[in-house]
């Protein structure tokens, strides 16, 4: 009996150590863990470029166009915000996000080629 045992708690120790490998090898998709959103975080930083398409072949983006996009993104993460003042800063627009009470709570960056949100506190 003790070897049958023996043979028993190898083959287990086998498969929970093949189980580890392929976890941490293969594992689970980490961007859709929380399974919100598409891969790469296309949901949750806005992307302003279409498939195939590269930040440089594309014009440089428009006050209104960040606007837009930075609406669209305090949209989905708190509607009770608001923007309040947007500005060219070079390379980027620096735009400020406010509460109902008009009391800026964050400041955000707008890249001018790629489209992407930039946390500037």
């Amino acid at each position: 009996m003790k070897r049958v045992e023996k043979v028993i708690c190898k083959s287990v120790l086998a498969l929970a150590v093949i189980g580890l490998v392929y976890l941490f090898l293969v594992g689970p998709n980490l961007v859709n863990a929380c399974n919100w959103g598409s891969p790469g975080g296309q949901d949750y930083v806005p992307q302003r470029r279409a498939p195939g398409e590269t930040a440089y072949n594309v014009p440089a983006m428009t006050k209104e166009q960040a606007y837009d996009l930075i609406a669209n993104h305090i949209k989905r993460v708190n509607p009770n915000l608001a923007i309040g003042k947007i500005k060219d800063a070079g390379s980027f627009y620096e735009a400020e996000i406010v509460s109902e009470s008009n009391e800026v709570i964050e400041r955000l960056g707008v890249d001018k080629q790629s489209g992407r949100l930039i946390l500037l506190n």
